[in-house]
This record gives structure tokens, sequence and C-alpha cells, in this order.
């Protein structure tokens, strides 16, 4: 084979992989293991782009690396194949979403074996398998059948805590739980009928039903995660989304709030991803009290980090969702409470969390004491205060909170200092202030004594507690569709109730269509006859996407056990995922919700880790443009970007004669084959064959007759028509050539733009690395040779800055290397099996293709995988020479080279004697000579 033939070679080795399961992997006890795993991605109809390899092809050069480094490997891949975007493909064409999913699968593996990733597929898991989500069912089933005890600090059998409620009620009971909760004796407990017990027992289980206020999206007929909304709108088809309150079932997260939050001091996460659980999670030490309402036999209890600000409370603010709204609401107010509430329930928490600096709200009409000061304060709503977070009600103090601050200022609010340093247009910092003024019994206290004293105060007269809140909710699991889990929950006499062991999985069943009943079911009301051998009608709701992803990762330790869902054996022995890559979007989604399910199955003894990720690296996201075609949808008019920018008269004609502003026009994506990327000029008859949609719009272009979008950078996603398909460049250029350079534009945790001006010189490297192998007739040739020290050190220097990148994730440099030694080897004309033989070990993880071809030509009969990767001997990078500057009276006048080893007074002698030192001394007799070993000789005249 004369010239570098990739298609042939890449063919042939995929071949040979799959053949020889070349990447599978047991529990060898010898060697030391090592885990390294993506998230494992959602099989979308579109396939691959360039963008996604990313993070695949780095972690496939670890795992390669690791192998010829010693360690027993576990590389696995499977899919996220349950979710909403096949559902809404077979709603619109009636294909079954488990056909469109296996044939989105077949594609993936096609893309992914022509990448050259060495994945033990034996071990692929699909999370909507049967044979799957059986175990995601019974992991269900522990949690229904488990509460959390907050003296043990973990969560146990729902059979310890009947035990309890037998022996004592629940009076001592420690246990996190629904609010509220009536006292019980234990002999009340045991004249409790079945019903009543069973419907108790479901406030206390880590699953539970509850009436909650959700996401609701009536376009896609589906209850939608914070996460899966944006701006009003559902992520997936810009649909609206509804605050909704609806019977779900929900995961008691919040149990393991504090775990979750220490538990990030002891995984190697990076900072940014930790800091977002953290804030998410938003703990708070603090107290809570209530407020009586005048004219009212009822109270409003607050939770408060600043209790010591007690005496400048001016105001208090209401969730718009708070039950107590229509109650303390004014004939007066009631049209714009209405309107108000009906306007901020529609907002997702996310945004009202977020947008700090918006300020809106209504005066109900009543009126709240102060129980400190016995004061009269107007009670408002605000969309800035949640009905999930603390008691859905705040206190506000202007002089001790920004926001509060903004909200008084808005609404004319008085604002009363409570420090001594403060005047009305200052909040306070309790910890640098002085001491309190204005504060009734906490007049003259420093911080940290009103603190105390509050809350002493609070407690004694019995009008509230100290308390510690998190902003973390409980999880809504449950979902309006029909491409999920089933529940493993039947119902009898309203009560919901487990599936037995032996009857798992519980299956999804056929319907004739993917839509809500027309009563407003879920999909799966359209099943005819599901219901248990015994008549019970199944649960409707299927599980969230998160499920499944929330424990995959034990069951690829063992991913065909039939019994249990990872056998203690493979648990033990893997334990958990020792490099684990993937993207930062899903920091509080996926990234939390697997590390709760994992503290819960170690609490129950299921697995041996309460982390399940060592170290997780978050890939960078490639880029690429995207072009935006200005569009009124309402009017079907789209408008040359330069148009709107110049407020082209013309233009001007055209809006008015619509009614329209510049401010009117959305954005739409066209396909990027349908613009010229040099001047961003849309192809408009192309532009309408490809989106059908856009037939009728009136284009209205430049004077010019071009028709110009505006042209950003942005993620490389489907829906913005800007991917890059990976086929045509791995046709073109082959897989090797496409692993090397997308590790070359740059960090693997870096954000970068896509282009190909680049990938060429990559190839030609591989070539120019292929001919260091061949004499100048294209045949094989090795030489057995002794090689040279100049040989030797570019080898060695290659075989320690490989291992140094690639353990510090610095792998495009690790391509800049090859290619520096490749050049450095074909100058010297090597061709020594003694260099070039490792040298094609220390490529194998990065172009496998290649290095495994060129690994059999030199005469091995196994893979390259089973190999060794070479030693480093660090006096073949000793430097042997130097060349010292010689200083003549400060000046430079030459360089010569001498032995390192050479003494000091040899280097003297040859100085002195040499005709450099001769021709500018001009006769003058040298004064001294002072060698710096390696560094410098000065000559004094």
């Amino acid at each position: 084979m004369a010239e570098y033939q990739f298609q042939e070679i890449e063919q042939k080795w995929r071949a040979f992989w799959q053949k020889h399961q070349t990447f599978k992997t047991s529990e060898d006890t010898v060697k030391p293991k090592y885990y390294i795993l993506d998230m494992f991605p959602y099989p979308s109809g579109s396939g691959l782009h360039v963008g996604h390899p990313l993070g695949y092809i780095a972690t496939d050069i670890i795992a390669r690396f690791k192998r010829i480094k010693g360690f027993n490997v576990l590389h696995p891949m499977g899919y996220d194949s349950f979710g909403l975007p096949a559902e809404q493909y077979a709603i619109q064409t009636g294909q079954h979403p488990a056909i469109t999913t296996a044939n989105n699968i077949k594609r993936y593996r096609e893309q992914l074996d022509n990448l050259g990733f060495s994945y033990d597929w034996s071990r692929e898991v699909r999370t909507s398998d049967a044979s799957y989500y059986k175990w995601t069912q019974w992991i269900f089933k522990q949690l229904y059948n488990s509460w959390y005890n907050t003296s043990s600090n973990k969560a146990e059998s729902i059979e310890t805590l009947i035990a309890i409620f037998e022996k004592d009620g629940n009076l001592n009971c420690k246990a996190v739980c629904d609010d509220d909760i009536p006292e019980f004796k234990s002999n009340e407990w045991l004249q409790f009928n079945e019903e009543q017990k069973q419907r108790m027992l479901l406030r206390y289980r880590l699953t539970y039903l509850a009436e909650t206020s959700v996401n609701w999206c009536p376009a896609l007929g589906t209850v939608l995660s914070n996460d899966e909304v944006k701006d009003g709108f559902s992520e997936r088809g810009g649909h609206p989304v509804v605050k909704k309150k609806m019977p779900q079932w929900n995961m008691r997260i919040t149990a393991y709030a504090d775990r979750l939050l220490t538990g990030l001091d002891t995984i190697s996460w990076p900072e940014s991803i930790k800091e977002m659980q953290r804030n998410w999670i938003g703990k708070s030490v603090g107290a809570e009290l209530d407020f009586k309402v005048e004219g009212h036999d009822l109270s409003i209890r607050v939770f408060t980090t600043r209790i010591d600000t007690i005496y400048g409370v001016t105001f208090m603010t209401l969730a718009p969702e708070n039950e107590l709204v229509n109650i303390l609401t004014t004939g007066a107010q009631k049209a714009p409470v209405a309107q108000y509430v009906e306007e901020a329930t529609n907002r997702t928490e996310r945004e009202r969390m977020s947008e700090v600096k918006r300020v809106s709200g209504v005066f109900t009409g009543s009126y709240a004491i102060n129980p400190f000061s016995g004061t009269k304060v107007p009670i408002w709503i605000g969309d800035y205060v949640l009905a999930g977070y603390g008691t859905g009600a705040v206190m506000g103090v202007p002089s001790g909170d920004q926001r509060d601050y903004d909200f008084a200022k808005h609404f004319e609010l008085p604002i009363v200092p409570v420090y001594d340093t403060m005047d009305t247009s200052t909040q306070a910092d309790p910890t640098k202030k002085g001491k309190m003024i204005n504060s009734g019994i906490l007049d003259g206290l420093e911080y940290a004594e009103a603190i105390k004293k509050s809350i002493g105060h609070v407690e004694s007269k019995k009008i509230g507690k100290a308390k510690v809140n998190f902003r973390l909710r409980d999880a809504v699991f449950g979902r309006q569709r029909y491409w999920g889990e089933p529940f493993p929950i039947f119902y009898k006499d309203g009560l919901p109730q487990l599936v037995a062991d032996q009857d798992l999985p519980v299956t999804l069943p056929e319907v004739d269509k993917f839509l809500p009943t027309e009563d407003g079911e879920p999909p799966l009301g359209r099943a005819d006859n599901w219901r248990t051998k015994d008549g019970h009608e199944y649960e409707l709701t299927t599980m969230p996407g998160w499920a499944g992803s929330s424990w995959y990762f034990f069951r690829y330790m063992d991913p065909t056990n039939e019994n249990e869902f990872a056998s203690q054996k493979a648990l033990n022995y893997w334990k958990e995922v020792d490099f684990y890559m993937g993207g930062a979007e899903h920091a509080t989604g996926h990234l939390l919700y697997s590390r709760f399910w994992t503290k819960f199955l170690y609490d129950l003894g299921h697995v041996p880790v309460d982390e399940y990720a060592k170290k997780l690296v978050n890939q960078g996201m490639i880029g690429h443009h995207s072009f935006r075609v200005k569009i009124n949808g309402k009017n079907k008019i789209a408008v040359s970007y330069q148009l709107i920018n110049e407020g082209n008269e013309e233009l001007t004609d055209i809006l008015s004669k619509y009614d329209l502003k510049a401010s009117d026009f959305t954005d739409s994506f066209a396909p990027i084959e349908c613009v010229n990327e040099k001047n961003a000029v849309l192809d408009v008859a192309r532009f309408k064959a490809e989106r059908p949609d856009f037939e009728n719009f009136n284009f209205i272009s430049e004077s010019n007759g071009d028709f110009i979008c505006e042209e950003m950078m942005d993620k490389m996603s489907k829906s913005k028509f800007n991917v890059v398909n990976p086929d045509g460049l791995i046709d073109k250029y082959g897989a090797d050539t496409l692993r090397m350079y997308e590790m070359f534009l740059g960090p693997i945790e870096q954000h970068k733009p896509w282009n190909t001006n680049g990938i060429d010189g990559v190839y030609k490297f591989l070539r120019k690395f292929w001919r260091l192998f061949h004499d100048q007739d294209g045949n094989f040739r090795l030489s057995e040779e002794v090689a040279t020290k100049d040989e030797l050190k570019v080898l060695h220097k290659v075989i320690k800055k490989i291992e140094e990148d690639i353990e510090r994730l610095s792998l495009n440099t690790s391509v800049s290397s090859f290619m520096i030694a490749t050049n450095d080897l074909a100058s010297l004309n090597c061709n020594k099996r003694a260099v070039l033989e490792p040298l094609v070990i220390l490529i194998s993880p990065f172009a496998p293709h290649i290095a495994e071809e060129l690994w059999q030509l030199i005469g091995n009969n196994e893979s390259i995988s089973h190999t060794n990767y070479p030693n480093l001997n660090e006096d073949y990078l000793k430097e042997s020479e130097f060349e010292y500057p010689i200083m003549i009276n400060g000046k430079l006048r030459a360089k010569i080279n001498f032995d390192l080893s050479k003494p000091i007074s040899e280097i003297e002698a040859e100085v002195k004697s040499s005709e450099i030192v001769e021709k500018w001394s001009e006769g003058k007799p040298v004064k001294k000579i002072i060698v710096v070993p390696g560094k410098i000789v000065n000559v004094v005249l």
C-alpha cells in the first residue's frame, strides 16, 4: 500500500474490532479499574453533527490511553431513548415512537462506529427497553417504600416508620414530610383504618402524590420541567406554557438538600457546576414567625434570614399563588389583583428568580400586624416571591434588602433605618454596621446579639421558631405523555398501590393515538383495558426523562442482569465513574437528580458510593455561523437585515402600510446551504424550497436585489439550521483526521467556533506520518539499526509530553507535538524500529485506525490496544552540549558549543586561545575569564 488509503484502512479496522470484540470489558481484579463515561445521547432523527463527537473523541483518547497504561477500562455507550421529540413526531406522522427511536439509534450507531470509538457495545443500554426500565420502576418502588429519618440522616424502609407510629405516634418522629401534618398518638394510629394509614404514610414517602403547581403546555399536552421552559414558552416547539395545579407524582429531593450541598466538597467537578447547584439548592439559616392579619382570624407565616431587621418591616409581600390572596383581597382591589395573578402565574419560577431588576406588584387592601412593634403594614402581592420557597410570603425590609428597597421606592412605601449609620437611601450590611435604632427591645444591640435575642423572643412567645430553609423544591415526577417509563402503580379504592416485583416491568400499552383523550386524560388513557389482573387501573402518567438517566451509570456495570439492577460483585468492582464528560446545561437537571438517586440507593445499601462520579468535565460548545431572517409572521413579510438596521425610507413606508415597526420582526433561521457565507446573502428561491412554510411570504430585499441575513455565532443545532454533518468530512479526510482536527481546535473545555480551514493540514500531517514508515517507492520499511541520540531525544520528548497532556486534558497540544515530532524525524530521515514502533503506540489513542494498520505492518498480531505505553527515559532528554554566548567586555561576540561535562578550566583555556578572543582583544592581555556553567562565558580584557 503505497499511499495512505484511509477508507480501506478504517473500514478494515472497524470490522476487526467488532469481530474480535477488542474493547469488551470484564471485572478483571488484577488490573486497576478505570470507568470513563460520556453522558449518553438522545438519538434525534438528524443524527450527529460535528459538535456532538467533541467530548466523545476526548473520552475515547483517554480510554485508549488508560488501556495501554495498564488499566481495565470500562467505556460504555447507550441511549437516553425516551422523550418528547419522538412522541411529537409520532403525533405528526402516526408512526410509533419505538420505530422512529430504533431507526434513529441505528443511524447514531453507524456514525459512532465510523469515528472509531472504543466502546464496549456489549454493555449498551436504552432507557426505552423494557429490560432497562424494569429496574427504573424497581427503584421507584424503593423510593415509594422509603421515608427520610432526620435522626439517622438517611432514607429508611417505611416499615421502620410504621413501627415508630405504632409505638409513639408521630409526636417525636424526626422526618422530612409534608407540612401541617396533624399530630397523633400511638393509640390513635392503631385506630386508623387502612385507608387513613395509607393516606398518612403518603405524606412521608420519598415519592408521593400531591396537588402541585406545574408548567402545563396545552399544545404538547404535558407538564414540563423548569428546564424545558424559556420565557413562558416550551423549549421544544416554542409553545405557550401556563401554570396549572394538578395532582402529580413528586420526588422528595428536599430531604437530601443538605447532603447534596456537602457532597459537592468531595467530588472533582467544575466549580461553576458546583456553584450552580449550591445556588439552586439555596440553603438559608433564619427563622419563621407569624404576622396576624387585621380583621381576620388568621396569621401569615414568613421565613427570614434577617430577623434582626424586624422593626424595619414596612410592608409584606405574598406570592401571587399564595392561597391567602383571595381571602385578603378587598373588594376594591379584586380586579387589579386578579389581573396581576393571571399574568404572574404564567411566568416560570426561573424567570421570576432571575429578573432581579424587575419591579411589579399590587396592593391587596389588607394589613398585617408586626409581632414585635404592633404596627400595621400593608400586604401586597409580588411575583418576586415564590409560593414554593419558604412560606410563600416575605416581610419587606427596604433598609435591609435590595429587592425590598426597590419595591418600596417604586411604590412609595416607607423606609425605616434599623442601624445607626444608615439613612433612607442605603441598605444595611448588618455585619459591618453599628448598633440598632428604631428597634424596640433590640435598641442598642449589635448584629449577633440582635439575632440571638430576636429568635429567643419569637420562640418564647410561640410566634415562630429558628429554621433552616432551602430554595430547592421537591421535583415533579409525572408527565402527561406516552413515550416514557410507565409507573409501577395501580389504584385501589382511589389509593396508589405498588405492582409486585414479579409483575415488572409494566410495559407501555398500544394506543390508537399519542394524544390526550377527549376527557383530557394522558395518552395512556386511550389504551384498551389497561389494568392489572385484578382489574385495577394503572397510573396514566409516565415518568420524566430524567428517571432513566439518574442511574444508567450503574446499569452499565452489569447490563444484562435479569435478577437485579446490577450485582454487588460488579458494583463493588467498578464502584463509581472515574471520569464523566458532559454538558454544563445539565447542572440543575440530570447532574443534580442523579446525585440524589445515588445517595438514596446508597442509604438502602444497594450501591457502595454516595457520589457516582469522581471527576466531571464539561466539554466546550462548538459554535457555527447561523443566519437569521427577519420576519413578521402575522403579515407574512420578511425584510433584509440591513434595511432594518439602516432605517431605510422604503422600509419605513412598507412598515407604515402594515402598521408595523422594526421591533415587530422576529428571527427565523435559514439553512446554511441557502446562504452565501461570505456576504450573508440569502438565496430566496432555495430558502422557500427548503422552508415551504415561507412559500407565501413577501421578501423585501435591498435596492440591488440582495436579501441580507443577520449573521451570528450560535451553538450548532438543528433548530438553527447550522449543523455540519461529520459524514462528508469522514468520507473526504477519514475519521482519524476528523478526530485529531476536533482536538486541534483548542482546549476541550473551551467554546470554539467551527471552521474547516485547518482540517487539510491535519490530513497532510497524517500522510506525512504514514510516509515515515515507507520509502520513496511506497514500500513499507523499518531499519533495525540502533537509534541515534537525536532520534531518541525526539521520541522521549513526545513520550513525556503526550502523557502529561492527556492527564491534564491538553489534547490540542498533543496534536501539535505529533506534528513537530514527525517533522523532526523526517528531517533526520529516521526509519528506525526503536523510534517508530513506540511512536505508533503514542498516536494510537488519537488516530487508532492508522495506528492499528502500521502496528500490523511492523509485525504485531494483536490489536495495539493490548500493548503497553512506552517507558520514558529522562536521560535522553538531558542536553549533553550547550552553546555558550561569549561576551567580551560586555558585548556578545560569538557562540561556542561545549560539552556540559567539560571542566571549567578546560572551557577557560579553549576560549582564551580561540580566534574569537584573539580577534577582539586587539593584542590586549586577557585579565579574567568567568564561566557560568550552562549559561555564559565572560571575557574581561
